[in-house]
C-alpha cells in the first residue's frame, strides 16, 4: 500500500496568528507558500467534521470572499461526486452563483 504525506508549517506572530502558510508533499517537493487554508477531517468515531480554517493577516478580503465562494463551490462537486445528488448540487451551486455575484466574485 502506497502513502503519501502531506505537511503544512505556520509561522505566528506574537500573537499567534498566521503571517506565513506553507505547505508540502511528496508530489510538491519543494514548500509552496498559501494565504489560506481550509482543512476539514471526518471524525468516525464522534460522527462530526473537524476543521482547521487559517489565513494569513495579508490576505485581502476580496480574496477571502474568492477563496470562500470556490470552496463552497468545489466542495459541491465533492457531494455530488459521493452522492449522486445532482439536485442538492445544483440547488447549493445555483445559490452560491447568486452570493458570489451579490458579494461580487462573479460578475
Amino acid at each position: 500500500m502506497k502513502q503519501s504525506e502531506i505537511t503544512f508549517k505556520v509561522s505566528l506572530d506574537e500573537h499567534n496568528l498566521p503571517v506565513n502558510i506553507e505547505w508540502q508533499s511528496p508530489e510538491t517537493n519543494l514548500p509552496t507558500k498559501c494565504k489560506s487554508m481550509m482543512v476539514a477531517l471526518w471524525d468516525e468515531k464522534e460522527n462530526n467534521t473537524m476543521r482547521i480554517d487559517l489565513w494569513t493577516k495579508d490576505m485581502m478580503v476580496d480574496e477571502m470572499k474568492k477563496f470562500y465562494i470556490q470552496n463552497i463551490m468545489t466542495l459541491t462537486d465533492t457531494y455530488q461526486k459521493a452522492t449522486a445528488d445532482d439536485a442538492t448540487a445544483a440547488l447549493v451551486k445555483d445559490f452560491f452563483a447568486e452570493v458570489g455575484k451579490k458579494i461580487g466574485v462573479f460578475q
